[in-house]
């Protein structure tokens, strides 16, 4: 593994920073910024004296190339690059006309069983109705069920203010796809399916479209994060903010979280940008794959979601730890 151990399925290749396409022309300083944000986290010796050179950087660009390798990781799968983001619904800290969908926190006996009551009980009973266990009342079921799916995201009150919620636990039942129901239908074909089209149909069609929901009958809790100021993005998975176009989730295999990695992203609006990788996700798995974080709300989603490019992405190792993952016969 290129975090801790060399990794049989892997090869690397080092490479020079001239042959990383737009590498010139970044703003450096900006990565920079964003790997300091967790640098201080990263407890193997060679990284934090890395960390501790770069709190007094004059030159960001040449700090990543004096102390910094990029090194092609390949383990035999096709590059795949993909976007995430923080949904941010309408909401407010009691039910009325409007906000009528509740935020559950997880209940007490939900916790330590593996299967608890199904979205449909949940929704339709009074088995968690009035015992104190709402966050928030959002407006929208739909983008409440997408809240659920992303695990993570921020209510905007009326007066302003915001809560960040994250993940709390689940009910333990298997998540069905509500997209794949639609095909199953016949309402739509697999290539016409996407997130909002999906919402789209259950606005359209308020009865149905709560029964739709319901097809998938695992349900997500949340808590609160208070500790992240609402200007800041939400927590990834080194427990700090992440930042949109500069945080990247990776595969901890083959990159190891906090490191520097520059992307090549092909596609419609291609990117070629020096990035951090502070996240994880159940879907990224691989040395080519990655998803990158656009951000808050509705226009960070929707660029998100057409993002499904091919390309590249190296990371940057300290020098001797990029030299030590060769094969002895190239070092």
């Amino acid at each position: 593994m290129a975090g801790s151990a060399h990794s049989e399925d892997a090869t690397y290749k080092i490479l020079d920073f001239n042959d990383l396409e737009g590498w010139e022309q970044d703003d450096h300083a900006a990565a920079l910024e964003v790997f300091l944000n967790t640098c201080p986290d990263m407890d193997d010796p060679d990284w934090a004296s890395l960390c501790a050179v770069a709190q007094n950087i004059v030159s960001p660009k040449s700090f990543f190339e004096l102390f910094f390798r990029p090194v092609l990781i390949q383990d035999g799968a096709p590059a795949l690059f993909t976007g995430y983001f923080e949904p941010e619904l309408d909401g407010a800290t009691a039910p009325d006309g409007r906000y009528r969908f509740p935020v559950y926190r997880l209940p007490r006996e939900a916790r330590g069983t593996s299967v608890w009551v199904s979205r449909r009980e949940i929704e339709t009973t009074d088995v968690i109705k009035g015992r104190g266990l709402e966050i928030a009342w959002v407006d929208d079921p739909v983008e409440l069920f997408f809240l659920q799916v992303q695990g993570s995201g921020r209510i905007r009150l009326p007066d302003g203010r915001h809560i960040r919620v994250g993940y709390g636990g689940a009910n333990g039942h298997p998540y069905r796809s509500i997209g794949v129901e639609l095909i199953r239908r016949g309402i739509y074909r697999p290539h016409q399916v996407s997130a909002q089209v999906i919402k789209n149909w259950v606005r359209r069609n308020p009865v149905d479209g709560l029964e739709l929901l319901r097809h998938n009958p695992s349900y997500v809790f949340f808590r609160t994060v208070n500790q992240v100021p609402a200007d800041k993005g939400p927590l990834g998975a080194m427990n700090r903010s992440i930042t949109d176009m500069r945080s990247v989730a990776v595969d901890p295999r083959f990159t190891p979280l906090g490191a520097p990695v520059w992307l090549e992203k092909d596609g419609e609006n291609p990117i070629r940008r020096l990035m951090v990788a502070q996240d994880t996700g159940s879907a990224i798995k691989g040395a080519q794959r990655a998803d990158v974080f656009f951000g808050t709300g509705d226009t960070a989603g929707r660029a998100a979601g057409k993002l499904k490019d091919p390309g590249r992405m190296l990371v940057l190792l300290p020098i001797q730890r990029a030299f030590a993952l060769l094969p002895e016969a190239e070092q």
